[in-house]
């Protein structure tokens, strides 16, 4: 059945999710600062408006796609006078978890419903509708949503109340920064070493070293050509969101008591990295770990 839809945040994630609403059938208005973004979705298909709040007004639901918790609370000072009452917010940014479980208190304190809805897949996944999701809120509201998730996911699941979407998703992203760290270590050994990016992969792909971070994204060329390494490492998943996501997990670690020393390392890996190679894929961490290694040996 055809929703009426706002979607606010039309970047390279938020723009393809909006995209694949409008070519299921959805009635989709949506608001995004940018003039490129807003022409983009013009071309797709959405209706476009001048204002947040006209892209929440007289909607069944309300998706956010934004770059922090800090913009989410202020855009749903807007948003929420202006929906209907029992208007159905699902929130799709990595955030905090404490904002993301303070958005649904907003929400829900003004008379409508909340979830947040994370994603992983990236770009590609967005633009090919095979995101997994990760919700938190009432079951009521997570099944009341499924079908549209579905449309842009190829994978949803209900994790738990408001904020453990988040939570899930503060973990994976920890764990997948840590992993990529640890293969382009191993991968820069084996260079030393004399062995091939393509032995390599051929033995570790296949072995108890396997990962998703190796099979899907390796990041060297060559092994996986759909790898941001064999285009220059252009996102994909930038550093920048990797170096945001991993401060996330790393305050989440610290907040928690969590003795986590490889997601605190990690992130300060990725600090690093993020203020020379902000724009460049997550992936490219190898680069840096080569070339550090090279200054070190010399």
């Amino acid at each position: 059945m055809s929703k009426k839809i706002g979607f606010l945040g039309l970047g390279h994630m938020g723009g393809p999710m909006a995209a694949n609403l409008v070519r299921a059938g959805h009635d989709v208005v949506a608001f995004d600062p940018v003039p490129t973004a807003q022409a983009q979705a013009r071309r797709d298909g959405a209706t476009v408006v001048d204002t947040a709040a006209a892209a929440a007004a007289d909607r069944d639901v309300v998706i956010t796609m934004l770059p922090n918790g800090k913009l989410v609370l202020e855009v749903y000072a807007d948003l929420l006078p202006a929906a209907a009452p029992g208007t159905l917010f699902i929130d799709s940014s990595t955030i905090d978890v404490a904002d993301a479980k303070a958005a649904a208190a907003l929400a829900v304190g003004a008379g409508h419903r909340a979830l947040d809805a994370p994603v992983s897949g990236g770009v590609a996944g967005a633009a090919a509708g095979t995101l997994t999701f990760m919700v938190g809120g009432s079951a009521e509201d997570f099944a009341d949503a499924l079908a549209l998730l579905e449309v842009m996911g190829g994978k949803v699941v209900h994790c738990g109340g408001p904020g453990v979407g988040q939570a899930a998703k503060v973990c994976n992203n920890m764990l997948l920064g840590i992993s990529m760290i640890g293969l382009s270590e191993a991968l820069v050994l084996g260079e030393k070493l004399g062995l091939s990016h393509q032995s390599f992969f051929d033995v570790v792909s296949t072995a108890s070293g396997q990962s998703w971070a190796l099979t899907s994204y390796c990041p060297v060329p060559g092994p996986v050509p759909t790898s941001p390494a064999n285009n220059d490492y252009q996102p994909g998943f930038a550093t920048a969101l990797m170096t945001k996501d991993l401060g996330l997990a790393a305050n989440a670690l610290r907040d928690n008591g969590v003795d986590g020393q490889l997601g605190t390392l990690a992130a300060e890996i990725y600090t690093r990295f993020n203020q020379v190679e902000a724009g460049k894929d997550f992936s490219a961490i190898v680069t840096d770990i080569r070339n550090r290694s090279d200054q070190e040996g010399a």
